[in-house]
């Protein structure tokens, strides 16, 4: 067995893994090697394997369903509200300032969906790596000597399926009831899917390397931590853009290269903001600081890089 391979001994008490799991993860592991990895397409196998299952295992343990209960909940709320909106809408109102309004009404509610989105990343996830070391469940789930990468990288595409499909739900949902309820279809609502699905993925990775090391509790307090020295980071760029206080811009930037989470939102709402209104500035979400491009690119490295030190922290782990 390799150093880095877990010990498929179980400790006395440990329960079993789902019997119509043991099956596959069998399967996998027997699997003879195509890739020249060490355990070839079992190693493959094995990473799909435990994203497949930490799927069922959110909707077996009712995570998925609450959430999407919520989210729909959160949508009827957003489409009651517009459709109020839109029958008190008078004839003086003109075209421009119409779409305005929608646009900006719409965003608004896509500002709440991105903080519900971030919080279920860290949430779902905190417990994943951390809660069971520390039960034993990991040893019964690794009943083969599969490589330890293996398991992190097939858990965390398991949660990336389910919050694509929560981003899907709350933001794609959002932008798709605005257009149908006022027949005006906003700009670049799959730019600002993407970059709400990456602030996402940010979140989740470091709540997973942090899962690594820490408590289930702690992971969770040290993601949100980071979340919130970015929200405050990303307001302070802003007030010292306005004052022209150049310390207050250079912390802002300072917190979005700590945690590139706001930095994200912030430039998913300039590409959705009214035109109009944003070139004004009189949008809680405008401002003369727009995180670049290069921004999101460092996001997206930094997304992967979480990802990859948390499969290290977890191979050198001693269980």
């Amino acid at each position: 067995m390799k150093e880095n391979a877990i010990d498929v001994r179980l400790p006395a008490g440990t329960p079993e893994p789902p019997a119509n799991e043991q099956p596959l993860i069998d399967c996998a592991i027997a699997e003879p090697s195509a890739f020249g990895l060490s355990r070839g397409p079992g190693a493959w196998r094995t990473t799909l394997l435990m994203a497949r299952v930490t799927f069922r295992e959110a909707a077996r343990r009712k995570i998925l369903w609450i959430a999407m209960l919520a989210g729909v909940a959160f949508l009827g709320f957003f489409w009651t509200a517009l459709h109020f909106v839109l029958k008190h809408k008078t004839r003086q109102t003109s075209t421009v300032d119409f779409r305005e309004g929608i646009v900006m009404m719409t965003m608004m509610v896509l500002y709440a969906g991105s903080m519900m989105t971030s919080l279920m990343a860290v949430l779902t996830s905190c417990d994943t790596l951390s809660g069971e070391i520390a039960s034993g469940t990991i040893h019964a789930i690794a009943t083969k000597p599969v490589e330890r990468w293996c398991l992190v990288l097939g858990k965390w595409m398991g949660f990336v399926g389910m919050l694509t499909l929560y981003v899907l739900l709350i933001e794609g949902g959002s932008i798709l009831i605005s257009w149908l309820e006022s027949g005006y279809r906003p700009p670049h609502g799959l730019a600002v899917l993407s970059l709400i699905w990456l602030q996402a993925l940010v979140l989740l990775g470091v709540t997973m390397a942090a899962s690594t090391r820490f408590s289930s509790l702690t992971s969770g307090a040290f993601s949100l931590g980071l979340y919130g020295v970015a929200f405050v980071g990303g307001w302070i760029e802003q007030f010292g853009s306005l004052q022209h206080v150049k310390a207050c811009i250079n912390l802002g930037i300072l917190s979005s290269l700590i945690m590139p989470s706001d930095a994200l939102w912030r430039r998913a709402a300039f590409k959705f903001q009214p035109p109009l209104l944003g070139t004004v500035g009189v949008t809680p979400f405008s401002g003369t600081l727009v995180p670049s491009n290069a921004m999101v690119v460092y996001a997206a490295f930094y997304a992967l890089l979480v990802i990859l030190l948390a499969q290290v922290l977890f191979s050198r782990r001693d269980l």
